[in-house]
């Protein structure tokens, strides 16, 4: 008799119910009188602005002093709250301070819908930048996973007026809009329980989404993956109950593409390790993010349109648990993968590589200018970099320069790793091609290496986000959980992406 999961869902349950969200952004001269609390910037080598209603002494005697990341709420007779928001010494910003001070404010004012933060002059931003990054920093700082609690207390930002910024702020406004929606539903993607949120909901999610953010999309059961011969992603999927899944997304800009970009997301929607059991730690707790870069992809490419994107992207996610069963795979076994080359696996916990490589290998199938691959891959990349800074592995320097200058330009923190051609016999194998596991140390570049194997000859840039999937904190504008990390900078590269030369 076969084992089916009873799950109880409610029918209405939305994996993404951010999507379900709209605030109204703007980008005024003047506060238009209807938020509730207006953030006001006090340095701490300058006056305070007197619609803040308090003086630096005042300030003081309560504690602030207007270092950065300090707020103050100051209730007002009318209802209003005035909200003093540290910016530090100095008069100019950068994009990171101003997107830091929203979000602070915007934690300041957790209590209020409508709000409204005026700029200082003089912030030393392009109108258009100062406006998106707050945006940004306000509607993420404010983000949160309640689609489970039947009785959320988060009070969800309404309208949030930017005042001040300059030029082309409007514009600036909606850009930070799209982007703060995109990373909000890859973090809800990565949020949702194992249990909810399967390859093949996963699938049916992306199917039904996908085209009204101008994407098509199309997916492929288990019965076509083995007519591919995915057997990187089926012999990942052999211990699971449930199927697999590949998402493949396709965006075209209305003219000529300037440029063909391919993206691949690893989509292990639960890790389990497989027969390479995890230990039960909090670790293995957050293994139904293993799927988030997948969702970065997924939920970058639903911004292209609303920004304008002008290359064409194609993008594959390899969706699949990986569990313990009588029919997993086992330690010893080889696989096939798409292009032919065999694989012999030496640890079922490195999984995520070996749904990969069939991705690459379709993907280089189609001969873009560029792939760039986005994984929860190593911890090897997170004890090297810690939790705030993704690895980014490549064999084109151009094209990793663009994506660490993406990086940069979202807050987003890259840090490239060598591909250290001299650590690639550890991969060898006795009765295969190559294997899935290298030696104890070097682990990030041992695992690029592999998936390098994957794409001679085209340009290919590799994201390791394991450390950078979640936050065991409230930090700025990533509050705990999934942080969604990826999506914005996969957005920038998209939009700003040059064919490598």
């Amino acid at each position: 008799m076969v084992h089916t999961p009873i799950k109880l869902i409610p029918e209405s349950y939305n994996p993404a119910p951010s999507l379900q969200l709209d605030p109204a952004v703007s980008a005024p001269d003047a506060p238009a009188g209807e938020a509730t609390a207006v953030g006001y910037f006090v340095s701490t080598d300058g006056d305070a602005p007197a619609e803040l209603g308090l003086g630096k002494e005042a300030l003081a005697a309560a504690g602030f002093t207007g270092a950065a990341g300090q707020t103050l709420v100051i209730p007002r007779a009318d209802a209003t709250a005035a909200v003093a928001v540290g910016a530090g010494a100095g008069a100019t910003r950068t994009a990171d301070e101003l997107r830091d001070a929203a979000a602070a404010f915007a934690r300041a004012a957790a209590r209020h819908a409508k709000l409204a933060l005026i700029l200082p002059a003089g912030h030393g931003l392009d109108g258009a930048l100062a406006a998106q990054v707050v945006v940004e920093g306000a509607l993420l700082a404010r983000y949160r996973f309640n689609a489970l609690q039947t009785a959320p207390k988060d009070v969800t930002v309404e309208s949030l007026d930017v005042v001040g910024a300059g030029d082309g702020a409007a514009a600036g406004a909606a850009r930070g809009k799209v982007l703060a929606r995109s990373a909000a539903l890859a973090r809800d993607l990565a949020n949702n329980p194992p249990g909810h949120l399967t390859a093949t909901e996963y699938a049916d999610f992306a199917t039904e989404q996908g085209p009204s953010f101008g994407l098509t999309v199309e997916t492929f059961d288990k019965a076509a993956l083995i007519e591919l011969g995915c057997g990187g992603l089926l012999g990942v999927n052999a211990g699971s109950f449930e199927e697999p899944r590949m998402i493949v997304l396709r965006y075209k800009p209305a003219g000529v593409p300037t440029a063909h970009l391919a993206l691949v997301g690893k989509g292990i929607m639960y890790d389990s390790g497989g027969i390479s059991l995890k230990p039960s730690d909090p670790m293995h707790l957050a293994m139904k993010m293993d799927m988030a870069g997948s969702s970065a992809v997924l939920a970058a490419m639903t911004g292209l349109r609303d920004l304008g994107a002008t290359a064409e992207v194609s993008a594959w996610l390899m969706c699949t648990d990986n569990m313990p069963s009588g029919t997993a795979t086992k330690l010893g076994d080889v696989l096939t993968a798409r292009n032919g080359k065999t694989v012999e696996v030496k640890n079922t916990d490195a999984e995520g590589r070996l749904v990969m490589m069939d991705a690459l290998c379709l993907a280089m199938e189609e001969t873009p200018d560029a792939i760039v691959d986005v994984a929860t891959l190593t911890g090897a990349a997170m004890a090297a970099l810690g939790t705030l800074v993704g690895a980014v592995i490549g064999n084109s320097q151009d094209l990793v320069d663009q994506v660490t200058a993406s990086a940069q330009a979202t807050g987003e923190s890259a840090w490239q790793l060598p591909l250290e051609t001299r650590y690639l016999p550890q991969l060898n194998s006795d009765i295969a091609d190559i294997s899935n596991m290298g030696g104890p140390t070097a682990g990030a570049i041992t695992a690029a290496l592999f998936l390098s194997e994957f794409v001679k000859g085209t340009p290919w840039a590799h994201l390791d986000i394991a450390g950078t999937m979640k936050s065991d904190t409230d930090d700025s504008w990533r509050p705990r959980g999934a942080t969604g990390y990826g999506t914005r900078l996969l957005s920038d590269l998209m939009l700003n992406f040059a064919k490598v030369s």
